[in-house]
Parts: structure tokens; C-alpha cells; sequence
């Protein structure tokens, strides 16, 4: 995992740290003059301008402008109160232009707004987070877009959320020796998912990782059947797929059950014990009954549930009441909401920051909360989050969040804990998209999640 901190706790570590600030300055010097070296591919004939300001961000990039210059580099460095116009303004008509702008102007505790120099087609280096760049919420105002951010022990929240991935460019995060307290959450990586997953043991059955599918209806047969094509790929060996109303049978792996027009949660829940996990909402509808017997279904069952689509809706209006009647489940449960589900449920969005909003529902529900996104927010009732950024735009398309359903209910039914079961879910889901031409349909996705697993599991053994 790659922890990730608040500007407030990155100043508390600076504070704390028995480091004087000058070597830590130095430390950040040091690392971000070899990222920009790499970055330049050298420095024989470079001109690097260092953009620096007043503060500790402004010290770290001067004193990387100094270890530039000793390397050979021409290093020409600016203030932020003496900045001109173009980049060509500041180096010059006849030197050839620049071949590196590192942006120290502020860092993660600044507030105001600036006039970023023009630098046309010159990379930028960002020291410790583009200067401009919200650090909690991503928001950004006039920012140099970077192709890579160094930043120091930790990243922020900022530079995952909101513009923050678009602005910061690639993220490298150096240690410089400071020590941190518990993080405000962490980035999964692969080596985290790929600890969790679980083997499958040569006495393996059919049975040994079961889902039980509710979902789908007449005018949206594929929600189910992405969500059980997500699930079997994920590695499920049964997926009993239940429906209100005839479908396609499709696909032929799972098995089929057509519920009756009225009363169907209790049949569901008359062998529901065989399965273990259950996923109750994509496609499901929202008509007469549907959302009443869904919630009878949630909350009848003890078994790991994934909560997604109508399912989300139906716990809105459930003759239990409220999203916080879930505290009274006895069983774990995964919500699935994108931004329209969370307003549904809480009654507004989730607004910028939204590890504080999945946090928000985490509290009113007590369950496993999964924030869809650019950026994945997954928090549970440990008081951990973790985001998720695998996925990208290739994700945006019509079943993609079937699929993932699919993914997570396989992963709680063969033992994970609903928070790694979530965040697991999130990553090889957006693994998967990455595997994908753009333009693939949701089925493409689902059908790369093998490859995945295959990849993450990879030397297991040996």
C-alpha cells in the first residue's frame, strides 16, 4: 500500500521529526533534481528554470536547482513575484528554449490563486503537488499540468481525486525519513490485492465459492448477466442467478431461477445458507413490489451481500426505514454507489471530498462503503479507506458496475473480508478496463479479469 496524508498531517510529521528542516529540505532537493535528470534523460547542454516560492516547496526546489547546476545543467531560477509571462520571456530568445520547468511555486497548504508562466510544450516537474492544485479535493484552480509529481513520504489525497490525476502526471513518492502516524488512507497496489487473493485448494467443488444473484428483469436482462459473468470470472464456481420476470438465459453457466410476480424474497431465503455470498440489485427494477422485497431479502439474510443499482434504491424505501436500519444486519454488506445512488440514499452528493463523504455513509450505515469513481473511494466501519485508482475512462460504459458487483460478491463468497473483497473488486476491475481497447463493452471487461487474477497470482508456490 502507498499511504496517503492530509497537508495538516504532513505538516505534523515536519513538526515532529527529530530531522532538522534543512536536511529534510535537502533530502527533497536530492530527490527531485534525479527525478528531473531522469526526466531529461541527463543533463549535458539542459536548461532547467526553477520556479521557486516563498515558502518550504520553494527551498526544495531551489536547493534541487543548485545540485542541477553542479551537474552540469544551465539553472535559471525565478520567484513567484518576478515571474513573466511565457517561458521564453524568462530564458531568453537565443538560448534555445528550456527543457525542464520545476514547479516549486507552493505546496499542500496553499490558498490563493497565481499566474502560472506559459511553458508551451516544456515538461514540468511539480514539487510536492502542482502549485494550484487543492491537496484534499483535487480542485484545482490555474495549475502547470505536470508529467510527474515528486512528492514526500506519502501522497496526498489531492493528487488521486478530482483533476488531481490529469494535473499531477506520473506520481513518484520519495521517503526522506519522516515517520507517520496512521494514514488518512492508503492506495492499493498490486502486491496488496495479490496478497488477498485467495487459492483455490485441489479439494475445490462448485460449491466452494457460490453466489447467489438476484437481478435483472425483462427490460434489463444484462445487468444480471454481466453481474454473473463477473462473478464467474472473478471465481465463482455456482452462480444461482434469481429474477422477477422472464430474461435470457444467459449465461448458461449460472442457474436459472424465475421468481413468482409477488412474495419472492422468502423463496430466495429458503436455501440462501447454501451460498456464500449474495448480490442483490443491478437491473432489478423498481416497480410494485420489487423494492420492498429486496429490502426483505437484505435484511433477512446474514449472508456477505453486495448492495448495487436498485438494490441501493430499495433501501431507501424498505419497511425497515432508513439506510442506517443496515446497522441491525448481522452480516457484512458492500454498498456500491455512484454519486446519484449516494444522493438517493444520504439526500445530497458527496461533494469534493469524497473520502469525507464515504466515510459520511460508512457512519449512517455501518457498512462497507464503495464510492465509484475516477478514483475509487472504498472505507469501512474499521475507520480504514483505501482508494483504488487502476481504473480509467475505458470503464465508462453502459454494465461495467455489473460487472464489478460480480467481481466483489465472488471475492466476500470465497472468504475475503468485505473490505478487501471491495477494494480487491475495484482494482482487478480496473485492471481488467486497462487490459481493453477503448471502445470495449462491458463484456470485454469482464472477460480479461481471468487474465488479471492470472497475472497477480502469478509464481504462487514457486
Amino acid at each position: 500500500m502507498i499511504p496517503v496524508i492530509t497537508p495538516e498531517q504532513a505538516r505534523a510529521a515536519d513538526a515532529a521529526s527529530p530531522v532538522p528542516i534543512g536536511e529534510l529540505i535537502a533530502r527533497a532537493g536530492s530527490a527531485v533534481a534525479g527525478a528531473a535528470i531522469r526526466l531529461m534523460g541527463g543533463t549535458y547542454g539542459r536548461t532547467v528554470v526553477v520556479i521557486a516560492g516563498p515558502g518550504n516547496n520553494g527551498a526544495d526546489g531551489r536547493h534541487a536547482g543548485r545540485l542541477l547546476a553542479e551537474h552540469g545543467c544551465r539553472v535559471i531560477t525565478v520567484s513567484t513575484d518576478a515571474l513573466m509571462r511565457s517561458i521564453d520571456d524568462i530564458v531568453g530568445p537565443a538560448t534555445g528554449g528550456a527543457d525542464l520547468v520545476i514547479d516549486a511555486a507552493f505546496g499542500t497548504g496553499f490558498r490563493g490563486s497565481w499566474s502560472p508562466p506559459d511553458v508551451g510544450d516544456v515538461p514540468v516537474l511539480a514539487v510536492d503537488v502542482p502549485s494550484g492544485l487543492d491537496a484534499i479535493s483535487g480542485r484545482a484552480g490555474a495549475v502547470l499540468p505536470a508529467a510527474l509529481t515528486v512528492t514526500f513520504q506519502a501522497a496526498k489525497p489531492g493528487h488521486l481525486m478530482g483533476d488531481g490525476p490529469r494535473l499531477a502526471g506520473r506520481l513518484e513518492v520519495v521517503d526522506i525519513g519522516l515517520a507517520l502516524g496512521e494514514p488518512h488512507a492508503m492506495l492499493a497496489t498490486d502486491d496488496d490485492v495479490a496478497a488477498w487473493l485467495p487459492q483455490r485448494e485441489i479439494t475445490a467443488h462448485k460449491w466452494s465459492v457460490a453466489v447467489h444473484l438476484v437481478a435483472g428483469s425483462e427490460s434489463m436482462a444484462g445487468a444480471g448477466i454481466l453481474s454473473a459473468r463477473g462473478a464467474f470470472r472473478a471465481g465463482a464456481g455456482m452462480v444461482r442467478w434469481s429474477h422477477p420476470g422472464p430474461v435470457v438465459i444467459d449465461p448458461i453457466e449460472a442457474v436459472h431461477e424465475r421468481l413468482p410476480a409477488s412474495d419472492w424474497a422468502a423463496s430466495v431465503l429458503d436455501d440462501v445458507h447454501r451460498f456464500g455470498a449474495l448480490i442483490i440489485g443491478p437491473g432489478l427494477g423498481r416497480r410494485g413490489e420489487v423494492p420492498a422485497e429486496a429490502a426483505s431479502l437484505i435484511f433477512g439474510s446474514s449472508l456477505p451481500v453486495v448492495v448495487d443499482g436498485d438494490g441501493l434504491f430499495a433501501l431507501t424505501w424498505n419497511p425497515h426505514g432508513s439506510p442506517a436500519s443496515l446497522r441491525s444486519r448481522t452480516g457484512p454488506v458492500v454498498l456500491t454507489p455512484h454519486d446519484g445512488e449516494y444522493a438517493t440514499l444520504l439526500g445530497d452528493g458527496p461533494g469534493d471530498d469524497r473520502i469525507a463523504a464515504a466515510n459520511r455513509l460508512v457512519a449512517e450505515t455501518g457498512a462497507v462503503v464503495l464510492l465509484k469513481g475516477p478514483t475509487t473511494v472504498v472505507a469501512g466501519p474499521d475507520g480504514r479507506t483505501w482508494l483504488v485508482d487502476a481504473g480509467d475512462e475505458r470503464l465508462a460504459t453502459a454494465g461495467s458496475g455489473d460487472v464489478l458487483s460480480g467481481v466483489i460478491g465472488a471475492f466476500l463468497a470465497s472468504g475475503m473480508s468485505a473490505t478487501t473483497a471491495a477494494v480487491a473488486g475495484a482494482h482487478v476491475h480496473g485492471l481488467a478496463g486497462q487490459r481493453c481497447a477503448l471502445g470495449a463493452t462491458a463484456s470485454d471487461i469482464s472477460a480479461a479479469v481471468p487474465l488479471v487474477l492470472s497475472e497477480l497470482t502469478a509464481g504462487r508456490g514457486s
